[in-house]
């Protein structure tokens, strides 16, 4: 008679384990350091710092993938290194989840890049008057498309003024409006809004386009030098109230806009619902439209509903 050893059983799956994951560990900690220290990605090649900043908000989804190897894996190392990134972003970006949005104010602006291939400017205009701002700020006007925005809005808003591709549209009186010169045509404006609790001096900005090319990188010298100017107007500006609006074709995060960031509240981080992503409006992937703030507080701000533009409108609510 012979005798047989039985083997036992191969286990189901494997289980859980501290020595695999290794690598997965390591690029969970690289991804933490990525948005630990993104402000020292040079910009000297490509612009590649803001580049990143332009989305960063997204790097988190940079876990997703590690996740879903540490699960296959089974490797508890990296599972447990998954949660440094996962904190890190939620340190940057937890609070702009949250709805903060506050009742009341005294007075509420919106911005629209229009798009100059708008097919619709009248209903654009009327979707715009429907959100019940008392100032509405327009940029990439088409000059003959003007009038179309002008009738549409002109039962509403009685004052307004419209300086090169940039205009302003208010229920209260202007004065003193004209254009901020920060580029060879006029872009930008400034104006001062006489409301019934005192002024409030508005510019309307739109900054240069930006574009990802192979050869050069993140082209944003014009941009750049755009926002250079437009932050040496507003400095220059004494109203104790400012109110800075338009398409500056980046992000709050990206330190080329440092010289607006560091003078004015973003009000879409004071009193903001989430991201307030705006372009492009299909698939809305950065917050490039912008209300800034500065001698007021913010009450409420959020994005409108799309319109026949490449962008979304923004709307923030202050009181003085």
């Amino acid at each position: 008679m012979t005798a047989t050893t039985e083997r036992p059983a191969a286990p189901a799956c494997r289980a859980w384990t501290w020595r695999r994951g290794r690598v997965l560990a390591a690029f969970a900690v690289l991804t933490a350091l990525l948005l630990l220290a993104h402000p020292l990605v040079p910009n000297q090649v490509g612009n590649a710092g803001s580049l990143l900043e332009t989305f960063l908000p997204w790097t988190g989804l940079l876990v997703v993938p590690l996740l879903a190897v540490a699960l296959v894996r089974r490797s508890a190392l990296a599972l447990v290194s998954l949660l440094l990134p996962a904190l890190v972003w939620g340190g940057f970006f937890g609070g702009r989840l949250f709805d903060k949005r506050g009742h009341g104010g005294d007075l509420t602006v919106a911005s629209h890049n229009v798009n100059d291939e708008n097919p619709d400017p009248a209903g654009t205009a009327r979707a715009l008057a429907a959100a019940g701002a008392q100032v509405i700020a327009l940029e990439e006007l088409k000059k003959s498309e003007i009038p179309k925005y002008e009738n549409a809005l002109a039962a509403a808003y009685p004052y307004h003024s419209v300086q090169g591709t940039v205009g302003v549209w208010s229920t209260f009186p202007l004065r003193d409006t004209r254009p901020v010169a920060i580029m060879p045509w006029t872009r930008a404006l400034q104006t001062t809004v006489d409301t019934p609790k005192g002024p409030v001096a508005v510019f309307v900005a739109h900054l240069p386009s930006v574009r990802v090319r192979l050869d050069a990188g993140f082209t944003a010298v014009g941009r750049d030098e755009a926002m250079n100017l437009l932050a040496g107007a507003i400095a220059a500006e004494s109203a104790p109230r400012t109110v800075l609006v338009g398409d500056f074709n980046g992000t709050a995060d990206d330190r080329a806009l440092a010289p607006i960031t560091t003078r004015l509240q973003n009000a879409q981080d004071e009193a903001g619902d989430g991201f307030g992503f705006t372009w492009p409006a299909g698939l809305p992937l950065a917050r490039i439209d912008q209300v800034f703030v500065s001698g007021v507080r913010t009450v409420a701000a959020w994005t409108l509903p799309a319109t026949g533009s490449d962008h979304l409108p923004v709307a923030a609510t202050v009181a003085f």
